[in-house]
């Protein structure tokens, strides 16, 4: 089997450190490339990092222009997100009401979940070739489903990510026409016990709290099951279609 990269976007998460280190593992890649705005911890032979912001379109060209002396990408996971904060753009949380809602907060919702991805979609072909299937694959989640949403609040969130699922759906559209081998999906890992969803974990059982290790495995073997012709795909962590 002809060797390849991977690429891991957002690899300081919980979910994309453990993709990193699953991937350095994995005999079917040459380079395993970690992106991340903090410099990355993982040390191992295979792993070739790179640090910048993604929200930065400028940063995301130069390095995908660089990426492209490795020869061919298979596997491409964007793990970017944000659904809390407390950092130079303030306090952001979910909104429970319509009085929560501010404008600055539905922009750095939108920025973050949602502009940045789409700057890599955007730019991300150089690295694909004509004659190997390629997967990209975007952390996203069930309450972007717009036919799911029955129980409201979360505005920001919500709409962000639905952005980002309707990005990567028309995506594929011309992807299709332009990069035919190229297969996107978007992935909902379930309630991850890491720091985006810890404020949140009280209200969910123990058996619906999944390990990084676990919803990591999931998606990588699911990513072998998928149907290209049915692309792009919105999936869970139990392989399960979601409604856009």
């Amino acid at each position: 089997m002809q060797k390849t990269n991977a690429l891991i976007i957002g690899s300081s998460s919980g979910i994309g450190a453990e993709l990193v280190r699953r991937l350095c593992h994995n005999s079917h890649f040459d380079v395993v490339h970690a992106v991340s705005r903090r410099p990355d911890k993982i040390e191992h032979p295979k792993l070739c990092t790179h640090q910048l912001d993604s929200v930065d379109e400028v940063q995301v060209e130069n390095l995908c222009k660089e990426l492209q002396a490795y020869g061919q990408f298979s596997l491409v996971i964007c793990c970017i997100g944000v659904l809390h904060a407390d950092d130079i753009a303030g306090v952001v949380r979910p909104e429970k009401r319509l009085e929560d809602v501010t404008a600055r907060q539905l922009e750095y919702y939108f920025k973050v979940n949602t502009l940045a991805p789409m700057m890599w979609l955007k730019h991300l072909p150089m690295l694909f070739s004509k004659s190997v299937h390629s997967q990209v694959v975007f952390l996203s989640a069930r309450v972007a489903s717009i036919e799911d949403n029955k129980l409201g609040g979360w505005y920001g969130y919500r709409a962000s990510k639905a952005a980002l699922n309707m990005l990567v759906k028309t995506s594929q559209v011309e992807y299709k026409r332009r990069f035919k081998n190229v297969e996107l999906i978007c992935y909902h890992p379930g309630t991850v016990d890491t720091g985006l969803s810890k404020p949140f974990q009280s209200n969910v059982p123990k058996e619906k709290l999944f390990s990084v290790d676990f919803t990591v495995q999931r998606l990588l073997s699911h990513l072998q099951t998928l149907d290209f012709n049915q692309a792009p795909h919105f999936i869970d962590w139990d392989n399960q279609p979601i409604p856009w």
